[in-house]
């Protein structure tokens, strides 16, 4: 056979090869795809301080180490995408806050981050300041305080039920869709349906937030349509775990508003990552796997799909919570970046902010109450206390989140005695909580104060927990006296007249209180929420108007044999 019949030869048995094969055929076989998760960042670039810097009692979190162990889960599985489930940002830490959370899209952008659904603390500064965190450019007032500009996410942020009031779209994708070998993945993004109630409604009064499931099952055709058979729900709305001290992989007695959630959404729904109660836990919830990974950086998530690639649907999913602990190296790249914010920070931190006319510090009478706790108190309510914040009658400050003293001595920053500068305000209050104004009732305000002691709220080992409490608002309670009876209900009183058990009352408490923290479980229960400042800002806006302050006078709650 000459070169030419055997050329013509390999043709006709390319050609008759070809007509075997079915036209629009998929291939066959399965790919393998891994999601690493995280939610409720709050701008915690540096290892978080105290209990909010453990698991148990391992340290954990910085995203020094938290770009290290994700990048040693990406060198695993090429086919990975890295999504966070809300609030990366707002109520964060001095080092990303000082500098409108611009360092933490920095630090994702070098860490690689793919999603982040927005979360109600992204909407902290109002939606606006939100698009220029993804598309770039210098804040519109303070500029870019670092001088070398401002580039924007990298990554996508998810709204799929953010709905701009004026033309009925959404503010950003509502999803994005990742091909792997064929196989499709989409991932829809969104915050809790009740973000307006919890954060200043100002920033996002021309927007519509939908319901989660029904704006989830509305887009499931759609993306059937587009050949898309494997679904992921990025969500901040959460549950919690029942007891709080369940191992991160568990989930026992779950509950909260993602169970009905999840119950509501269509089958084809996979996976929900979900957030904002800064709990782990990780669950499977009508077939589909349910996960958080608690907060500020602490857990990775790291769940691994088998996808069919000639059917596109999940023929295996597994989940697993994962400790950031602090014991790989630090990754050179946020080593840097951290370096630089810290230098940049250093004169911002010193600014003064005010004065004191002596040291107001922690220390307790016999009551429980501080010098310190009075003056927070009296800050929060200051904040909180007219028609455009939510007209508070008083403020309740958790002791545990006085975390130092104020001092009168000039500190080595050089500022001079009785100057106080913004530095050591943020570390008198460093956990960035926001301020919540609630309604409750007087019975209620009884049952929290009930809630201080142990036997009623506090368990023993932690012991009694006096909330400070601002200008105007006394009582007494008796050390004798049984759990939860200890407070005499009518010696409580605002501005010298009792309370009346039926009657409502707006209290400004911050966001960690709000949430039940510190076994304050009652407060769960309060309504008409309205977010405002976060409490640092708070108290610089006190110390502003009121310097030199004195330290506060413990003559508001009174204890009785």
């Amino acid at each position: 056979m000459n070169k030419k019949s055997f050329v013509i030869v390999l043709v006709l048995i390319l050609a008759l090869s070809l007509l075997t094969i079915p036209v629009g055929a998929k291939p066959s076989g399965t790919v393998n795809v891994q999601i690493l998760a995280l939610n409720d960042f709050h701008g915690n670039l540096m290892p978080p301080s105290g209990s909010s810097g453990r698991v148990g009692t391992i340290d954990a979190g910085g995203v020094e180490y938290l770009a290290t162990h994700i990048n040693n889960l990406r060198a695993l599985n090429p086919n990975t995408v890295v999504v966070s489930a809300g609030d990366m940002v707002g109520a964060s830490p001095l080092l990303s806050a000082l500098f409108h959370d611009e360092p933490s899209i920095e630090a994702f952008n070098l860490i690689g981050l793919d999603f982040n659904a927005v979360g109600n603390h992204e909407f902290d500064e109002g939606w606006h300041e939100l698009v220029r965190l993804q598309e770039g450019g210098c804040h519109p007032v303070d500029g870019c305080l670092d001088g070398d500009g401002f580039e924007g996410a990298n990554f996508q942020f998810l709204a799929a039920n953010v709905v701009r009031q004026d033309n009925g779209k959404t503010i950003f994708p509502a999803y994005k869709m990742r091909s792997f070998a064929g196989a499709k993945i989409a991932f829809i993004g969104m915050t809790l349906e009740g973000t307006p109630n919890i954060v200043t409604p100002s920033g996002i009064s021309d927007l519509n937030f939908l319901d989660e499931a029904e704006t989830v099952n509305a887009l499931v055709p759609e993306l059937k349509e587009k050949g898309i058979e494997t679904i992921v729900v990025i969500i901040h709305e959460g549950a919690t775990q029942n007891p709080t001290s369940s191992p991160i992989n568990s989930c026992t007695g779950i509950s909260g508003p993602i169970v009905d959630i999840v119950n509501n959404l269509d089958d084809e729904v996979d996976v929900v990552i979900s957030g904002h109660t800064h709990q782990p836990y990780n669950c499977v919830i009508d077939g589909k796997i349910v996960t958080s990974s608690f907060s500020f950086g602490r857990l990775v998530t790291k769940i691994d799909l088998t996808i069919d690639r000639n059917s596109g649907e999940v023929v295996s999913m597994t989940a697993d919570n994962r400790i950031v602990t602090r014991d790989v190296p630090k990754d050179s790249l946020l080593t840097a970046l951290i370096d630089k914010y810290n230098a940049i920070a250093a004169p911002l931190a010193n600014r003064i902010i005010g004065s004191v006319t002596a040291d107001i510090t922690r220390t307790v009478n016999a009551a429980g109450e501080s010098a310190l706790g009075d003056v927070i108190a009296d800050g929060q309510l200051e904040a909180t206390n007219d028609p455009g914040f939510g007209d508070a009658v008083v403020a309740f400050m958790n002791p545990g989140g006085i975390r130092t003293d104020v001092t009168y001595v000039g500190s080595a920053a050089g500022e001079g005695d009785g100057n106080v500068t913004y530095g050591e305000m943020f570390s008198v209050q460093p956990f960035g909580n926001s301020m919540v104004t609630l309604t409750i009732t007087g019975a209620q305000i009884d049952t929290l104060l009930e809630q201080q002691f142990v036997g009623c709220g506090q368990p023993v080992a932690g012991g009694n927990k006096i909330l400070q409490v601002s200008s105007g608002f006394t009582y007494s309670w008796s050390l004798s006296a049984p759990a939860c009876s200890k407070v005499d209900a009518s010696t409580i009183k605002i501005n010298g007249v009792t309370i009346d058990p039926a009657a409502s009352y707006r209290v400004t408490v911050n966001s960690f209180l709000a949430d039940g923290g510190d076994n304050f479980s009652v407060l769960k229960l309060g309504t008409d929420r309205l977010g405002g400042d976060v409490d640092t800002d708070a108290f610089e806006k006190y110390f502003a108007a009121y310097s030199p302050v004195a330290p506060g006078p413990q003559n508001r709650i009174t204890v009785l044999p």
